[in-house]
């Protein structure tokens, strides 16, 4: 059975789960962490493989050591195509494709390997009984960690938080990230924002912890900016929640030399310096609590994602060879079709968002988010994001290196989150050893006006 959503043909959801019934599923005809093991259309098997070559450790490029590097394009999608391949690409996709000029798509053959270690496909196993929403309707209220929370999802809300308690290793640190904003029109003053970005999972613990002994905290966040100008010198922590509304956030003002609490400063709220073109709850494509929106989940589909796409987390480049003026340069990006789940997210009653509607694109083998369309009050498609996955050499698992958002209302684009052009690797850390930035208390108001001071 098939229906038309959103210009896409997409598997209805009955389909798609009338297999999968039990646990003994899950590493038979599903993948460990709950993917349809079997081909579909266009995309082939998924088997167990190692895509590591040998020989690499911190400090080497990691696109020299993946198993395909050498794969060459087998199409191209751009404007005189875009039509042929829509039923393959988002609405956002093909808005891109068609408004951004010389804006293509380069499309590689399929691999699908992405898993996990051991005690996190053990934990996903135990969680077809014990993973739980709370009370309230939206929170994660227990699971077993670190493990896909619901790995036979039935609702768009399980499969969002699938996304969010993925295996990314106890943290992900990058010495050096720029969030840049392209030029408005007519100008060509880009915004590059230099920073120290660390983001710590307390959950991701090796081993088995039950979610609810845990105190609710689904990550925390720290960034110290050192450029530009403006910026250089302001810090904040944020302390992002499962179980609680909005973030805890704390910013250091070096002018004011004191720390603020920043009650608001999430969802839709604009990030400082960044020209109103990016919010809180916008970067890796989503990032947030989960309470403002109803989230339906549609089905899945075969769609065009950027995946096994390092560059991104090309370091060693010139930053101005990857950010070009109106989109990330094509060779720095690598497409592959891949069977996705569909939610589509609506802003509950009462409540207000600046994207009042998205629709979001998880992919089923590793659980990431790759893709979101979001459309304004208005209901016309208005930005569009992106994510780059590659397999995690450290972690064995599968992760974003990076993404981008596109504005199409302004023809403006961003990029974050990512070691493009920036002479330092992302760093992804398995266990906290001597590391004060993987530990709780560094997160707090008195530590961030402590080191900030100095």
């Amino acid at each position: 059975m098939k229906r038309t959503i959103l210009g896409l043909s997409i598997l209805a959801v009955g389909a798609t789960l009338a297999h999968a019934a039990s646990v003994q599923d899950l590493g038979t005809t599903l993948t460990p962490l709950g993917g349809d093991k079997a081909a579909g259309q266009g995309v082939p098997e998924w088997k167990a493989e190692n895509v590591e070559l040998p020989g690499w450790s911190y400090g080497k490029l990691r696109k020299d050591y993946f198993k395909y590097k050498d794969e060459k394009p087998t199409e191209v999608i751009d404007a005189s195509n875009v039509d042929k391949y829509a039923d393959h690409l988002t609405p956002g996709q093909v808005a891109l494709i068609k408004q951004v000029k010389g804006y293509k798509m380069d499309i590689y053959p399929t691999h699908r390997y992405c898993a996990a270690p051991d005690f996190v496909v053990e934990n996903t196993k135990k969680n077809v009984a014990d993973g739980k929403i709370g009370a309230d309707g939206w929170s994660l209220a227990e699971a077993n960690v670190p493990g896909i929370p619901f790995p036979l999802p039935k609702t768009g809300l399980e499969v969002m938080y699938n996304s969010k308690m993925r295996y990314r290793g106890l943290g992900v640190d990058f010495p050096n990230t720029i969030t840049a904003v392209s030029p408005r029109k007519g100008s060509n003053e880009w915004i590059k924002a230099s920073q120290q970005l660390t983001l710590f999972y307390p959950s991701n613990v090796k081993g088995s912890t039950k979610l609810s002994t845990l105190g609710g905290v689904e990550f925390y966040t720290y960034v110290a900016y050192s450029s530009p100008t403006a910026l250089a010198g302001q810090a904040l922590t944020v302390t992002t929640y499962l179980n609680r509304p909005g973030a805890e956030t704390f910013y250091y003002f070096p002018g004011q030399r004191r720390v603020r609490r920043m009650p608001s400063y999430a969802y839709d709220a604009p990030q400082i310096g960044m020209e109103n073109q990016y919010t809180m709850d916008e970067p890796t494509v989503f990032n947030g609590t989960m309470d403002r929106f109803d989230w339906k989940l549609v089905g899945k589909k075969e769609i065009y994602i950027a995946y096994n796409s390092f560059g991104a987390n090309n370091f060693k480049a010139n930053f101005d060879d990857i950010a070009k003026p109106d989109f990330v340069a094509e060779n720095a990006r690598r497409y592959e079709l891949h069977r996705v789940w569909v939610v589509e997210a609506t802003v509950k009653p009462g409540v207000r968002h600046l994207a009042p509607k998205r629709t979001f694109y998880v992919d089923e083998d590793s659980w990431n988010l790759v893709l979101s369309d979001d459309y304004d009050a208005q209901n016309k498609l208005w930005k569009h994001r992106e994510g780059y996955i590659i397999p995690v050499y450290e972690t064995g698992a599968c992760d974003l290196s990076g993404f981008a958002q596109y504005n199409l209302a302004e023809g403006r684009y961003l990029m974050d989150s990512h070691s493009a052009g920036t002479g330092k690797d992302i760093r992804w850390e398995t266990e906290a050893k001597d590391n004060p930035r993987l530990r709780d208390n560094f997160y707090s108001a008195d530590n961030l006006r402590a080191i900030s001071d100095r």
